[in-house]
């Protein structure tokens, strides 16, 4: 079954924040990706290269996750709205039957399709006004 963790959007400050609720809970990152390590197929502007890509902290079983979302790069910023739920899912087909279902009468703004880190992702804002994401990574997958 799919797990669900919650996901936090920043402009510019991910690190900053993360730093913080690293300092409040403990633990270490198990991920952070800065924009300019990554080719995601668009360029990155120069003042947003050393901004989190994606950043997670493990916290008793879940993942709090974020990134930045740079001035024209992704869905637009507004403070208090920059969440989302992140759905990782198992296989392939439970992702595609969950973005189906979920974003049914609601607007997709990105099909869950390859994306560039090697597997599927989508994301879309349900027809009750929630964001969500929705990912497989290919690499578990059994061959």
């Amino acid at each position: 079954m799919a797990t669900i963790n919650p996901y936090l959007t920043f402009r510019g400050n991910c690190e900053e924040a993360f730093e913080f609720y690293r300092s409040q809970f403990g633990g270490e990152f198990a991920v952070m990706m800065r924009m300019n390590e990554i080719d995601c197929g668009a360029p990155v502007p120069a003042d947003a290269e050393n901004l989190i890509m994606h950043i997670a902290l493990p916290i008793k079983g879940n993942m709090l996750m974020g990134g930045d979302a740079p001035e024209g790069m992704g869905p637009q910023f507004v403070a208090g709205n920059n969440y989302s739920v992140s759905i990782s899912a198992d296989s392939e087909e439970e992702g595609r039957r969950l973005f189906d279902g979920l974003s049914a009468g609601g607007n997709v703004m990105m099909p869950f399709a390859d994306a560039f880190w090697g597997g599927l992702f989508g994301m879309f804002t349900d027809k009750f006004g929630v964001r969500w994401t929705v990912a497989f990574d290919k690499r578990q997958q059994p061959a």
